[in-house]
Parts: structure tokens; sequence; C-alpha cells
């Protein structure tokens, strides 16, 4: 090869990396994932590893989180619109709306929105311990 093929080959690598996601991160990643939507139907993600106390997520704490959130987007001026005076209003006559729930809770990448980062940012730190709960249930 000469230098050029070489320069070339270092450039491509560079510009394409490789991306491969071990079956752990896959397992994590899906774990996440459905205990968020668990999350999001307001069903609490518990597990207990072997020789340990409960540990989980609970809606209330959820609820917790997202309050706080948008509390701190209200306090930061991040929402210009009476959006939770809309969202509060619009409930009690039984029909939300859910515009003003998008701008209270702010845009999302996310595949379950802003609702989903939320739920997953409280479960990110029990994940690893899930995953090992469940593989002890499986041995049992």
């Amino acid at each position: 090869m000469n230098i050029l093929q070489i320069a070339r080959l270092k450039n491509k690598r560079r510009h394409h990396p490789v991306v491969s996601e071990s079956p752990q991160e896959v397992m994590r990643d899906e774990w996440l994932y459905n205990a968020a939507e668990d999350l999001l139907r307001l069903t609490n993600v518990s597990f207990q590893r072997r020789m340990r106390g409960p540990q989980g997520v609970t809606a209330d704490e959820f609820a917790l989180a997202v309050d706080e959130y948008v509390n701190n987007r209200l306090a930061n001026c991040e929402v210009n619109t009476p959006a939770l005076g809309w969202l509060l209003i619009t409930t009690a006559t039984g029909n939300p709306d859910k515009t003003a729930m998008a701008e209270l809770l702010g845009n999302s990448d996310h595949p379950l929105g802003k609702l989903g980062e939320i739920a997953e940012a409280l479960l990110q730190p029990l994940a690893d311990d899930a995953l090992i709960a469940a593989a002890e249930d499986a041995e049992r």
C-alpha cells in the first residue's frame, strides 16, 4: 500500500466508526425503555437482588420528578405561554390540551418524549442492578 491508500483508509475509519453494542448494552437499553414505559403507565418499577432490599422507582416518584422538571422550566422562564393554566382548565373540563402539555415539557428526541427522558433519568442508576436481579431470578 502506498501512503495515499493508507491515508484514505485511516480517513475512512475515522469517519465511519463501527457501532457495536454488546448484548449487555442491548439488554440494558431494553430494560430502561420497558421500565420507562411502565412508569408512563403509572406502574411502579421494582426489583430485588439476592440478599438486598427492594429497589425501584414508584409512580409517585416519577410524578414528583416531572413536577420538579416543569416547575424548573417555569421558574427559568422557558415556557412563554399560559400553558399550565390551559392544561389545568382543559383537564378540568375533561379534554386535556396536549399542546399545553408539550409546551410545559419541551422538545425531546426520545421515542417516549420528554416524559420518557425523565423516567429513564430516574431509572439509569438502577439498570445494572435490575439486570443482575433478573439474572439471579433466572438461576432459580
